[in-house]
């Protein structure tokens, strides 16, 4: 194909894929809105989260945050309790993060210059494209998950879609098909093609506003894409959590360093269990390890299991009461005796939400 020939074809996929998105897009609160924060922040809570779970939080954040001042000024653990059950909570800390930056180095003002933006904490290259060309028109395409498969799809890329290497590639296919007068339209629409129709798994080609561009769909061949190179099976982590009593009726909290997984939420002091030992052995080596206490009459509560991105965990739930010691730290970077009432005022993570109401 020359490339004139080339360049009317990509026009007129750039025409009908905008028409189809004009008549159909879904109704979301951040699309009734121009204000940059608002697109930053449904951004960064859209990474690796699906529209359904991000609409309740995003109206939430707004609501509580409605300004990047007001979420600069805002305490992080006000941010992070907000933010709590939609994970990656590293996203919350950054954005947080810029928002200091943005008020107290930018006046204020989110940056309309691409690598200024890109600089600030926790934005990546496809934030930094998807703000810049939805919130100020600027020319630069989005690849995330949903638009690799979208152009896998379009071109029969052989690509794995979860290999580093692949990424040049898809984004020089996503460049090329750029609407660089509607950028900020075009990705959008990209993205929601393939979160409605070119799904996963049974893509709805025969309604697709774009099949007669698909190679895929000429082929019969979309159940092949988009490729994947083989993982490793998801590890899984056998760990125990102690709940504490002291003798007012208090439970001992502790909180995650600020930096790595659940990063500044509370939890109850936990550990792993070695191997041949025993889950209620360990929960009381866990407790004296983590918070240097004796505790006595341990009692099995319950189990609960949850997955995050690169593995799994088994939780064998302790209660038990305080017997002897200090709280000296070692792992976490703050502890607190609360009630049992108070402890909905905390972010904790969801995998403690899971056993919280057995208490």
């Amino acid at each position: 194909m020359h490339k004139k020939q080339l360049s009317k074809h990509y026009q007129d996929f750039r025409e009908a894929l905008l028409d189809w998105f004009r008549r159909y897009q879904r109704d979301l609160p951040w699309r009734r809105t121009d204000d940059p924060y608002c697109v930053w922040v449904s951004e960064v809570m859209l990474q690796q989260t699906q529209v359904k779970k991000v609409v309740d939080y995003y109206e939430k954040f707004i609501d509580r945050f409605p300004s990047v001042t007001d979420l600069a000024v805002a305490p992080l653990q006000d941010v992070l309790k907000v933010w709590e059950g939609l994970g990656y909570y590293a996203r919350a800390r950054n954005l947080h993060k810029a928002a200091q930056i943005i008020v107290n180095e930018l006046n204020g003002e989110i940056p309309t210059d691409y690598t200024t933006f890109r600089k600030l904490p926790g934005v990546g290259d496809y934030s930094a494209a998807a703000v810049q060309s939805i919130a100020f028109n600027a020319p630069y395409a989005t690849v995330d998950g949903n638009i690799k498969r979208v152009l896998a799809r379009l071109f029969l890329m052989e690509a794995p879609i979860n290999d580093a290497k692949s990424a040049k590639l898809f984004q020089q296919k996503a460049d090329a098909l750029l609407d660089a007068n509607e950028p900020g339209i075009f990705n959008q629409a990209v993205m929601e093609l393939g979160a409605v129709i070119c799904r996963p798994q049974s893509p709805a080609c025969l309604v697709c506003p774009v099949n007669a561009f698909c190679e895929a769909f000429d082929a019969t061949r979309q159940a092949e894409f988009p490729k994947r190179r083989e993982t490793k099976p998801t590890p899984e982590h056998h760990l125990t959590v102690g709940v504490i009593y002291n003798e007012a009726g208090e439970v001992l909290l502790t909180q995650r360093q600020l930096d790595g997984l659940l990063g500044g939420l509370w939890e109850f002091p936990n550990g792993e269990i070695a191997e041949g030992e025993t889950a209620e052995n360990a929960c009381v080596r866990n407790i004296a390890e983590v918070v240097n206490l004796s505790v006595t009459n341990v009692r099995y509560l319950t189990r609960v299991r949850h997955a995050y991105t690169h593995f799994k965990i088994v939780v064998d739930v302790f209660q038990c009461d305080y017997a002897s010691g200090e709280v000296v730290l070692n792992g976490p970077r703050d502890a607190k005796w609360v009630t049992v009432a108070a402890l909905p005022d905390y972010p904790l993570p969801r995998a403690t939400h899971k056993f919280l109401n057995e208490l």
